[in-house]
Formats: C-alpha cells, sequence, structure tokens
C-alpha cells in the first residue's frame, strides 16, 4: 500500500537520492520524493507495520524528521546537520 510521509529538511535533488538510495537499501521497493511541495512529500510501498516504523526510523536517522514533529531545540539542530551530511551525499552519488 502507498504510504505518504510529509517530511522535514528536504531541500533538493541531493535529498531525495539519498532518501531513495537509503529506503532501496532497506527493501522498499517503490519509492517517490515529491519536490514539488512543502512539506515535501515521500511515497513508499508499504507492506506491513515492521516496515513502516523502519522508513520513518530511516528518514529520521538521515535527517528528515515527519512534518510536524515534535523535537527540542538540539534535536532539531542534530537533525538539521544529518540532512545537510545526507543532502552533500546524495549530491555526490550516482545511482548506475
Amino acid at each position: 500500500m502507498n504510504t505518504v510521509f510529509e517530511v522535514a529538511n528536504v531541500r533538493c535533488g541531493g535529498c531525495a537520492n539519498t532518501i531513495t538510495a537509503s529506503l532501496k537499501e532497506a527493501g522498499c521497493k517503490e519509492i517517490c520524493v515529491d519536490l514539488s511541495c512543502e512539506p515535501r512529500k515521500v511515497t513508499v510501498d508499504i507492506t506491513d507495520e515492521a516496515q513502516l516504523a523502519q522508513v520513518k526510523a530511516i528518514l529520521r536517522s538521515l535527517g528528515y524528521p515527519l512534518a510536524g514533529e515534535e523535537a527540542g531545540a538540539i534535536d532539531n539542530a542534530t537533525l538539521k546537520l544529518k540532512s545537510f551530511v545526507s543532502c552533500a551525499v546524495g549530491k555526490f552519488t550516482t545511482d548506475k
């Protein structure tokens, strides 16, 4: 079932590349990152509750928490820093 996540800190194609590659590596098959809206939307074909939790955890670990997720100032700063690194990695990674 396709599930849409509204995600914070996604700015560009580099971010989208990192998200797509990480979710594919975790076994997700259909992934779409929509950069045309704010907050950005990540659509993933989710098979069960365990995969749903896994996708949320992966997004957060990359610095892309769900939009509206409550976090403290230090946590927000940490997530933004992680997203900058993830973005840079995505800009230099190509899918072959």
